[in-house]
């Protein structure tokens, strides 16, 4: 066992690193003599600790059995927001009440939000606290847009030495956005925590129903994190939310352990996990099933590429579930300011579209390199293409233009993306559909090197024909290996495919 996480109050430990989201037999575990029953996940939470306090964790999986000794930190205040006036029935407005709470929470303490139903509109983080929504409490958030605040994209400064703010985003450009339900800027040291439910209620105010439109500002978020250091996020549940779920953007040292984040599959553009221009990002033992991707790692568009040219950088994801959904992984495609170093591993993936997916286009400009990207022990059930590196993605309307999507060289300017090295090991997926992988590069600008090593595929017999690839040139296909066009080097290793038709590999 592994200790990856303690707080005051809670704790997270890996059981298994070679598991993938369940360990294969189950692990009985016990906390200090008392015990805690059986556990199948490889990434276990423990919560209502108590401070400063020594625990042993005692597991016994297999006839085996091993010990973890932690100790608790000190925590100096308890804030209950019921002492500030927060009611919980479901009914009554308790947004003053919650800001207040954590307005007043000194540096080191805690806010902790018990069982109940708190009504409320986007609250605002501060610095050096923990915000604990326990088990059975659900942050409920308000349905009417015209009580939200909204984040304004640009705010141009009043002097020539002093750069623009950016506070609003709105798929990969600074637009006004209306504030997350919770809505951290440029704060430090925070840890929100605790076994509660995070709901925006997107299936209940016209959020869903308007999609694409401004209404007053673009949809908001559940959790948004703008210029944020040292944030922890451990066992929330997000669920239906106006748009992305979790969105930290221009940040670094995150981590997200146990969170579960759930959307319907018919909901619009509710992306599970997108780190936007991050570094240092660790997602452990995560569950998703949402209507877009589950996690979309990206950058920003042209003008934050260009501008600020932040890439997400020192990404690990490891031990989650994503389950359904259109991509289980993808890097893309708002990355302007380019993707390296991403490394995800012993993942699970169940029914999505695609499963490990790097998306880009022309016009996401020279800085948008994507390199040193590494997905390996993977397992897929259901999954329709497991791999797609696409060049030409057809995003927005400008994305189906004649010069984004010609075949036709380009000149290689400030304009064109770069893809650099991808790597797939040890992935093994059944029930595949239409193809084992589809590699696209630009004919200006080939991927640079793909590699395909010790995984094995198995397809349905005679799936029905779909698109691999989301591009005007890509045509349907089914029961096909390894299609690759504009590549300069693909590698291909002890990799077995069951029910393909055929060559396993083709190069067009």
């Amino acid at each position: 066992m592994k200790l990856i996480f303690v707080s005051s109050r809670s704790a997270t430990v890996l059981l298994d690193p070679e598991g993938n989201f369940l360990i294969e037999s189950p692990a009985c575990l016990s906390l200090n003599g008392q015990s805690l029953g059986d556990v199948q996940r490889s990434v276990v939470s423990l919560f209502d600790l108590m401070p400063d306090t020594a625990y042993v964790l005692t597991m016994v999986r297999n006839g085996q059995q091993d010990t973890l000794s932690f100790h608790t930190e000190k925590e100096n205040y308890t804030l209950d927001v019921r002492r500030f006036g927060a009611v919980g029935d479901g009914t009554s407005d308790d947004t003053a009440a919650l800001q207040g709470a954590i307005l007043c929470c000194p540096e080191g303490g805690r806010i902790r939000i018990p069982s109940g139903v708190w009504r409320t509109g986007p609250l605002f983080l501060k610095s050096h606290i923990t915000l604990e929504i326990c088990k059975g409490a659900v942050l409920s958030l308000l349905t009417d847009r015209n009580h939200f605040p909204i984040l304004p994209g640009v705010i141009q400064s009043e002097q020539e030495d002093c750069g623009d703010l950016l506070f609003g985003s709105w798929e990969g450009n600074p637009l006004d956005c209306f504030a997350a339900l919770l809505t951290g800027i440029n704060v430090e040291d925070v840890r929100i925590i605790g076994e509660g439910i995070a709901d925006g209620r997107g299936d209940e105010g016209d959020w869903w129903r308007y999609p694409r439109e401004k209404i007053r500002a673009y949809r908001g978020r559940l959790l948004y994190l703008r210029g944020c250091k040292n944030i922890t996020v451990q066992g929330i549940t997000f669920r239906n939310s106006p748009s992305w779920n979790v969105h930290p953007t221009f940040s670094e040292n995150l981590s997200f352990l146990n969170i579960t984040v759930i959307a319907p599959a018919v909901s619009p553009n509710t992306d599970g996990f997108d780190p936007e221009s991050c570094q240092g990002v660790r997602l452990f033992g995560a569950l998703f099933s949402v209507g877009d991707d589950c996690i979309a790692i990206k950058s920003g568009k042209i003008y934050l590429g260009r501008s600020l040219h932040m890439p997400t950088r020192d990404v690990e994801i490891a031990w989650c579930a994503m389950l359904d959904g259109h991509g289980g992984v993808t890097v893309g495609s708002e990355m302007a300011g380019g993707v390296q170093q991403v490394r995800v591993h012993h993942c699970w993936m169940r029914g999505n579209d695609r499963g490990l997916r790097i998306k880009t286009r022309r016009d996401r400009g020279k800085n948008g390199v994507i390199d040193e990207i590494r997905f390996e022990d993977v397992r897929m059930e259901g999954v329709k293409i497991p791999l797609v590196v696409n060049s030409l993605y057809f995003c927005d309307p400008d994305g189906h233009s004649q010069r984004v999507q010609t075949l036709e060289p380009q000149p290689v300017d400030d304009s064109t993306p770069f893809v650099g090295t991808i790597t797939f090991e040890r992935v093994h997926a059944t029930g595949c559909r239409a193809c084992v992988g589809y590699i696209l590069g630009l004919p200006e600008q080939p991927v640079r090197h793909v590699t395909v090593r010790d995984c094995d595929f198995d397809f349905i017999p005679d799936a029905e024909p779909m698109v691999p690839a989301m591009s005007e040139v890509v045509p349907s296909v089914h029961n096909r290996g390894i299609i690759a066009r504009f590549i300069e080097n693909l590698t291909v290793e002890n990799v077995t495919m069951k029910g393909i038709q055929g060559d396993p590999v083709q190069h067009l």
